[in-house]
């Protein structure tokens, strides 16, 4: 009488090993272009946020924040134009998610740059806006401006 083997033989077993290396080494490959789009997206979206505060810190002091720590957490105490609590801590102090972000102000008029801290690793693209809230892009390593095209 013959008994009836259970299991998986050891080339069996190999073969699925492989396949299954080949597969996660194909992943591999395309997981830093997945995770640098998504950089980007939320520079994106930290533009925006950042467009939202200065409305706010406008209606509340009748003028734009000059910096990012004016739109950050306050300091001591209550909020007030030094530290409107707008905006994340790490945000003002203009490093978030792999990018760099500076605001500028002045009487009725702001910009907003932000920049991959390792181009081509945290970003292919870097952002410009100002109190048009039109969000602009730049492929490369050199910063977004006013002229650059506009995100569709």
């Amino acid at each position: 009488m013959k008994s009836k083997r259970r299991g998986f033989t050891i080339i069996e077993l190999l073969i699925v090993i492989t396949v299954i290396m080949l597969l996660a080494g194909s992943a591999a490959v395309y997981v830093p272009k997945f995770l640098m789009k998504g950089r980007e997206t939320a520079a994106m979206n930290e533009v925006r946020h950042i467009h939202e505060a200065q409305i706010m810190y406008q209606g509340d002091f009748r003028r734009y924040a000059t910096s990012l720590a004016e739109l950050g957490p306050p300091t001591g105490g209550q909020a007030g134009p030094s530290g409107a609590g707008l905006v994340s801590g790490d945000l003002a102090q203009g490093v978030k998610s792999g990018y760099r972000y500076e605001l500028k102000g002045g009487p009725g008029v702001y910009t907003i740059t932000a920049m991959p801290l390792v181009y081509n690793s945290d970003g292919r693209r870097s952002f410009f806006s100002d109190q048009t809230m039109i969000i602009r892009e730049n492929w490369g390593p050199e910063p977004a401006t006013a002229s650059s095209p506009e995100v569709k």
